[in-house]
């Protein structure tokens, strides 16, 4: 897995990043990385960097990872449009955001194994701040349910303590933050079929389909 390349024209980095290194736009490729990587060094030393960020490619295409300091923040799929939910954590988490591949690094290997069949769970801090009431209760029961197994979403009702939100429950998966890492492609319709998915049900049966393989 490896991360994907974005053009500065569509970046959004981060607020302040562009400014910086504007007047170094001239600069050869290797040593504009090396200036990056020493603002990523700085800022995290300084204590300004709020919120790192890296696109990673995988099997269902590329993902945005998100950190704050206390753990992963948000997954995002390219549907999503990265610069739009960079936009949103800007507003909701804090504008301080740098794309910082270090923090992210055990979460990238983590997934990367989980594509490749050798992690069934994940086991990084995640930062849960996005969602609350109803939806964090049911979010918090999607870690419950097992790899390579499924639940109705009346069945993940019941589990959240509330049997008749079936809606609800399909509203909490459709605004999961964490998806893939917080396994809301586990949640079916009650006859089986695939429901929605804030990936694509493309994405959602590919995840379905790694995970009866296994």
């Amino acid at each position: 897995m490896t991360d994907s390349t974005r053009s500065d024209s569509t970046r959004s980095d981060s607020i302040g990043e562009a400014e910086l290194l504007a007047p170094l736009a001239a600069t050869g490729d290797a040593q504009l990385a090396q200036l990056h990587r020493r603002l990523e060094r700085e800022a995290e030393r300084d204590g300004l960097l709020d919120i790192a960020y890296r696109v990673v490619d995988s099997p269902v295409g590329p993902l945005l990872l998100a950190a704050t300091g206390q753990g992963l923040v948000r997954v995002a799929f390219g549907v999503e449009d990265h610069d739009a939910v960079l936009a949103t954590l800007a507003q909701r988490v804090s504008p301080r955001i740098l794309r910082s591949p270090a923090r992210t690094d055990e979460v990238a290997r983590q997934l990367e194994e989980y594509f490749t069949g050798r992690r069934r769970a994940f086991d990084v801090p995640l930062d849960r701040r996005l969602s609350n009431g109803f939806r964090r209760s049911v979010q918090d029961h999607l870690t419950r349910i097992g790899y390579g197994s499924t639940e109705s979403y009346a069945q993940v009702a019941a589990a959240a303590g509330s049997p008749r939100a079936v809606r609800a429950v399909g509203s909490a998966c459709a605004t999961n933050p964490l998806p893939v890492v917080v396994p809301c492609h586990r949640v079916l319709r009650s006859d089986g079929s695939l429901g929605g998915y804030v990936g694509g049900l493309e994405a959602k049966h590919a995840l379905l389909a790694l995970e009866s393989a296994a």
